[in-house]
């Protein structure tokens, strides 16, 4: 493991109360920073697993403290932009500043598009496209008003890269997503802000889990119908959250301090084929 030195920072996860973002919080602690986590701690109508507890959250606090550092939590839908400016409000009244916002929250559902209803289609743009905006749009005004840099690392998808059948409001959402971190990596390049994405293939995680679950494996396998597998050094495989948390360690490092407005796949190669 690369050790990075994030001592006297802030990191500002997003969805931290389980699966990637657990994982990104308790990155950011052990390389010593403070953590501020969110997450909805409710679920939605649309979505057919669990999402993210008040109590799972509580425990990503208990995690990032056994690592050393300082915990705050938030329940916050990135959805709603007045919860989003009360928690970088809090984040701020807590340790002063923030350092690195880390865009993890988001959801995922089947659907073909020409069946889909509207309200499938608006939960999943708001959440996975509208709460990276509003997110990067309060802590990035923080980062103007400060005036001493600052890091955005957002979570796309390999499907903010291509294309499949079954899930095309998340496809859209995704590239949504690189879109807005090349315009705001354009934007904010005067304050000294990095602003990049990740793009992770199949994650092992709660969320994967709950779509299959709910969907069955056929979803996934329709998804994959056209593109191939999601890795291909194991066939089927997953790759594990830890795996996308080094590349947001080193987005969020001053290793990557001139990479900006780029997607970093890590896609154990499903997007070489």
């Amino acid at each position: 493991m690369v050790d990075y030195d994030f001592g006297g920072q802030v990191a500002f996860v997003t969805g931290a109360a389980h699966g990637q973002g657990r994982s990104h919080a308790q990155h950011y602690a052990r390389h010593g920073a403070d953590v501020v986590l969110t997450d909805i701690g409710h679920n939605m109508d649309t979505v057919q697993y669990d999402l993210g507890t008040g109590d799972e959250l509580r425990e990503t606090a208990d995690l990032v403290e056994d690592e050393g550092q300082d915990a705050l939590t938030v329940e916050m839908d990135v959805r709603n932009e007045a919860a989003v400016e009360a928690a970088v409000e809090a984040a701020v009244d807590e340790f002063g500043k923030i350092d690195i916002l880390a865009n993890n929250a988001g959801i995922a559902h089947f659907g073909d598009l020409v069946e889909m209803d509207e309200a499938t289609w608006d939960e999943m743009l708001d959440t996975n496209l509208k709460g990276v905006w509003l997110c990067s749009k309060h802590v990035g005004q923080h980062f103007v008003e400060r005036g001493d840099g600052g890091k955005i690392v957002s979570t796309s998808s390999i499907y903010g890269l291509v294309a499949g059948p079954g899930s095309g409001h998340y496809i859209a959402a995704k590239h949504g997503v690189l879109g807005l971190t090349k315009t705001l990596a354009l934007e904010l390049a005067e304050y000294d802000v990095n602003v990049n994405a990740v793009c992770p293939t199949g994650v092992e995680t709660p969320m994967i889990s709950g779509v299959t679950e709910a969907y069955g494996e056929e979803a996934l396998e329709e998804a994959t119908a056209m593109t191939g597998p999601w890795n291909i050094f194991e066939e089927g495989g997953m790759i594990e959250s830890r795996d996308i948390s080094e590349a947001y360690m080193w987005l969020s490092s001053d290793a990557a301090r001139y990479v900006t407005g780029t997607a970093v796949p890590v896609d154990a190669g499903m997007t070489a084929k």
